[in-house]
């Protein structure tokens, strides 16, 4: 691979994970793709629900470990805490107060460890009226304003069908982490860090909120065009069959000219609906409807190479199999990489979108088994005998 020489930023950082589901597993799934030993505290009691989507649980647990533990059992306990006094981050994004009352609050953590970064990870965040609730990304998109914004015009909210906010909470959950880290370089102190899942989706609202804070202005559907500026044609348009799909916008009469051209349609061009950037905004439902009747018998690829070659903004709206089997963009970029699982055997993977000059990142292996770890953390990372582990394994202790 190249730059496989590379240092990983992260090389030397120790995370204990005690996450679930997506939100937490995205966070700690960065800071292993940079490097970190991020090991996955598993109860196999209680087991991560995530664990029954092979794939998905592939995806946000590679790089990492998986050290099976029980806290009720006294050896169990033990062993976790000597974990986290031998880590530089705790991540969980349980709700509200539920570390806390497994005997893990911030002051316990650091007592173990006094410069451990603590990362919470949770709803509504750990104070406030709501701080009790416990959201998944779907609640906390519609708690956060993000719901009602996804609509088009005169049709109900209808979301974003995906849980969107469980990853933005994982990346913000990622940077909080790293800049603990940071100020603990500096400063040597560690932290606690409360991070709230439904305000992550909060500052993907800034721009709708300026606008009603210095415009006075509320926030209006308007599906796929384009109001600032206003523009047209700004849409997307069936292409090659009637799931297919390309993203067209002209922003000046230049494009729209060179639109009407690469479409084969001088009458187009000539229509006086269509004359000026405005007129074209005034008439755009007509405006679309004449552009999808050209666009739905072309190739999308074809039609989208074509009409770049004349200056107009197009691009297919791709779907997973376009994105990984026939984009050379990503393919140069390297952005889909493969790594062994113990039990799936090689699969394929998303990557970071970052390329650094002078670091790497890593997907150096695909998810673990439960408990894959654990007698390798509690040797080498804790110093435990192996006759004390077949103890501790015999009394369910780990």
């Amino acid at each position: 691979m190249p730059g496989a020489e590379l240092p990983l930023p992260l090389e030397g950082v120790r995370v204990t994970d005690f996450t679930w589901i997506i939100a937490g597993p995205q966070a700690t799934r960065i800071l292993g793709d940079m490097g970190a030993d991020v090991i996955k505290v598993e109860n196999e009691s209680y087991l991560d629900a995530v664990r029954g989507a092979d794939g998905l649980h592939n995806n946000f647990h590679r790089n990492k470990r998986s050290m099976t533990a029980n806290l009720h059992h006294p050896q169990g306990r033990e062993a976790v805490e000597r974990l986290i006094a031998k880590s530089d981050v705790v991540i969980e994004n349980f709700s509200s107060g539920a570390f806390a009352r497994m005997g893990f609050p911030y002051e316990r953590l650091a007592e173990l460890k006094p410069d451990i970064i603590y990362v919470s990870l949770s709803g509504y965040g750990q104070l406030g009226r709501d701080s009790d609730y416990g959201t998944w990304g779907p609640t906390a998109q519609g708690a956060s304003g993000l719901t009602a914004m996804s609509r088009l015009p005169g049709q109900p909210p209808a979301g974003w069908g995906y849980s969107y906010l469980d990853h933005t909470a994982g990346f913000y959950g990622a940077i909080a982490a790293l800049m603990a880290l940071w100020h603990r370089d500096r400063t040597g102190e560690g932290q606690h860090v409360d991070m709230s899942q439904v305000e992550t989706g909060m500052m993907l609202a800034g721009v709708p909120m300026l606008d009603f804070q210095v415009n006075g202005r509320p926030y209006e559907a308007i599906g796929n065009h384009a109001v600032h500026p206003a523009v047209a044609p700004h849409s997307i348009y069936r292409a090659g069959g009637d799931d297919r799909w390309i993203a067209i916008a002209a922003e000046d009469d230049v494009q729209w000219r060179a639109l009407c051209d690469a479409l084969g349609a001088p009458a187009l061009a000539a229509d006086a609906r269509f004359a000026t950037n405005a007129a074209r905004v005034a008439a755009q439902d007509a405006l679309d409807a004449e552009i999808e009747q050209r666009t739905r018998e072309e190739e999308p690829f074809a039609l989208a190479e074509r009409l770049q070659a004349r200056g107009v903004l197009a691009g297919v709206c791709q779907t997973i199999e376009d994105r990984m089997e026939r984009d050379p963009q990503l393919a140069a970029r390297g952005f889909y990489r493969s790594a062994p699982h113990p039990a799936f055997g090689e699969h394929r993977f998303e990557g970071l979108p970052i390329t650094f000059s002078g670091a790497r990142w890593r997907i150096d292996r695909g998810a673990p088994l439960v408990g894959e770890h654990t007698r390798d953390v509690l040797r080498d990372v804790l110093g435990y005998a192996d006759a004390e582990i077949d103890a501790m394994q015999a009394e369910a202790a780990v």
